[in-house]
């Protein structure tokens, strides 16, 4: 069976509240579903820009807007569906297969990515028309 963008879920982490901020632990496995084996985020990010355009054929990723806000398009090769990240307690879990464009930030956002799978560029599909073919076939690429 086929991977969908209704695979893809929001995941409200939790907060511990206190008058002087508030605080989110995030575990492996527990909140997340998947070993973190890498961390990174983006920003500085001018507002109204894009980041992403691709998918993995092996890597699970967790995204959180730790500051700010973006959306993110995602795609599965027939349905696209549009996820909007506000607030640092709430992430978007996008499983393999999955085309993600992180789109719309606003000035001053904070994207942070927790990846199941270490940088490997052979993971990465970064050409659309690869991706579709990818989805037809996933030994293509």
């Amino acid at each position: 069976m086929a991977i969908s963008v209704y695979d893809c879920s929001v995941i409200e982490l939790p907060r511990i509240k206190n008058r002087a901020g508030n605080i989110t632990p995030i575990h492996c496995e527990r909140e997340i579903p998947f070993d973190i084996k890498r961390i990174f985020y983006l920003y500085d990010i001018p507002g109204g820009e894009s980041r992403g355009a691709h998918a993995h054929k092996e890597c699970h990723q967790f995204l959180v807007a730790a500051s700010g806000s973006f959306e993110v398009l995602l795609d599965d090769g027939v349905t696209k569906r549009l996820v909007q990240l506000n607030r640092p307690y709430l992430g978007l879990h996008i499983p393999p297969g999955i085309w993600a464009s992180e789109i719309n930030f606003s000035s001053g956002s904070v994207c942070l990515v927790l990846a199941s799978h270490p940088y490997e560029e052979a993971d990465y599909i970064r050409d659309y028309q690869n991706f579709m073919d990818y989805v037809q076939n996933p030994s293509t690429i």
